[in-house]
């Protein structure tokens, strides 16, 4: 590889970094600093993201204990229709 060939590598790859930095909001200040920007749609999409994601966790282990359950007393059906019941006030 010439020295020509190796500095044009070394602009190529310093480009796609650039590239792809930008694209994932992350930015320099005039000192070098890095700092993320993200947009207020990211943010609100995250946020409702996560409580979804909190919401399947609780149903997860709901399911868990009625799965897990040792006492046979209370039949499943009776048991998922109290927490629908519960559910929906």
């Amino acid at each position: 590889m010439n020295p020509f060939e190796m500095v044009i590598g070394i602009v190529l790859i310093v480009t796609i970094g650039s590239i792809v930095r930008a694209k994932y909001g992350v930015h320099r200040d005039r000192r070098g600093n890095e700092y993320f920007v993200g947009n207020a749609n990211q943010d609100a999409e995250t946020k409702a993201l996560q409580a979804e994601i909190r919401q399947l966790k609780e149903r997860i282990q709901v399911l868990e204990r009625i799965a897990t359950d040792n006492n046979r007393a209370v039949s499943l059906d009776e048991e998922i229709e109290k927490l629908r019941d519960r559910s929906h006030p």
